[in-house]
């Protein structure tokens, strides 16, 4: 698999866009791959607030953001794509970047067992504060609860 991503997959996006360099001009090439990355990070942004959003609700819910980890991670990896010269890793980024198809990556990326367990084992630590802010020159916390939750976790 690493073989494919590190060798296989630049040559053929080289040759994917030679091709389109034949059909519509190395300059038009150029200016597409340009167009479509800052298009790409544009979405990606968009989608980024997004998720963060539905990562705070959930942490201020209590809640365990399993979902929105990986989806903040899946959007980290199409943006990289998005950066990538190329049509097909912009494909497969437009591919990540759709909540409908993101679900299928994110289904397949929680199920991995070297992606922190598939986020379903650990220890959650929660802790709030409600006071003053910590003066400079000594400390004046007035209010603050904890929480520590082991074992398995629901994704």
């Amino acid at each position: 698999m690493v073989f494919v991503l590190l060798i296989v997959a630049p040559i053929v996006e080289i040759f994917v866009l030679i091709q389109t360099g034949h059909a519509i001009g190395g300059w038009n090439t150029l200016g597409l791959v340009i167009l479509v990355a800052v298009v790409g990070v544009w979405l990606i942004k968009r989608e980024g607030i997004k998720v963060w959003r539905r990562f705070g609700e959930q942490v201020r819910a209590g809640q365990v953001p399993s979902k929105e980890i990986a989806d903040g991670v899946l959007l980290l990896i199409a943006g990289a794509l998005f950066i990538a010269p190329g049509f097909i890793s912009d494909f497969v980024a437009l591919l990540i970047l759709f909540p409908p198809t993101r679900a299928l990556f994110r289904k397949r990326l929680l199920k991995r067992t070297s992606f922190g367990g598939g986020f379903g084992g650990g220890r959650i630590i929660r802790a709030t504060y409600r006071g003053p802010m910590p003066d400079p020159h000594g400390s004046n916390i007035t209010d603050t609860t904890a929480t520590e939750t082991r074992g398995e976790l629901e994704p």
